[in-house]
C-alpha cells in the first residue's frame, strides 16, 4: 500500500487538502486561546503619570446669558466632562475660565491698525479661555488623556447639564510630580 494514492488521499484515506484546512483550524483556535495578545491600551506601556494642565480657548459660542453660564456651569473648582476625538474621557477638573472681551481690528488714517472693542453688533456670541487639570500618561508620543493623545490644536468638546459645545486647545503644562 502506497501512502500516497493517485487521488491525494494520504493511506487511501485522508485527503492532503482537507488535513492542511484541519490544520489551519487547529493552530488558529490554539493562536486565540493560548496567545490572546496584550490586555490594554498601548499608550499605557511603560507610561508614568503626571498632573498636566490644558488650555482651552472657544470662539464665538452664541449663548443668551454668559454670565448664567459661568455662573452654574463653568466656575472655576468646578468639574466637567470632557469628549476627546469622540471617545469620552470623563469628569476633568476646571482650574479657571476667563471671559476674552471681543475686539475687531480698525485702520487707521494714518495705515496702520487698532484693535479696539466690538461695537457689540451680536449680543450672543462670546468668547473664553479654559483651563482644565487632570492626569496625563507621558509616552514617548506625547501627554495621554484616557486613551487619546492630546497635542494643541485639538478640539475637546465639552459637555454640562446645560452645555454642549467645542474648544480647541492652545497650549500644554506638564507639572513634575
Amino acid at each position: 500500500m502506497a501512502i500516497l494514492d493517485t487521488k491525494g488521499r494520504l493511506f487511501g484515506k485522508i485527503n492532503l487538502l482537507d488535513l492542511g484546512a484541519l490544520l489551519v483550524i487547529v493552530l488558529v483556535i490554539f493562536g486565540i486561546f493560548v496567545f490572546p495578545g496584550t490586555s490594554g491600551s498601548v499608550a499605557q506601556v511603560g507610561a508614568k503619570t503626571v498632573p498636566i494642565e490644558v488650555d482651552l480657548v472657544v470662539r464665538g459660542l452664541n449663548v443668551r446669558n454668559p454670565q448664567q453660564l459661568y455662573d452654574k456651569g463653568l466656575k472655576a473648582g468646578g468639574k466637567t466632562n470632557v469628549i476627546i476625538r469622540n471617545q469620552p474621557h470623563g469628569e476633568i477638573a476646571i482650574k479657571s475660565m476667563q471671559p476674552l472681551p471681543r475686539t475687531i481690528n480698525v485702520p487707521q488714517p494714518d495705515g496702520s491698525i487698532k484693535e479696539l472693542p466690538d461695537p457689540k453688533s451680536n449680543n450672543f456670541s462670546t468668547d473664553m479661555l479654559l483651563t482644565l487639570e487632570g492626569k496625563a500618561q507621558i509616552t514617548q508620543n506625547g501627554p495621554v488623556l484616557g486613551n487619546s493623545k492630546v497635542k494643541i490644536g485639538m478640539p475637546f468638546e465639552l459637555e454640562g447639564f446645560n452645555y454642549n459645545f467645542n474648544a480647541t486647545v492652545i497650549d500644554l503644562r506638564l507639572k513634575d510630580k
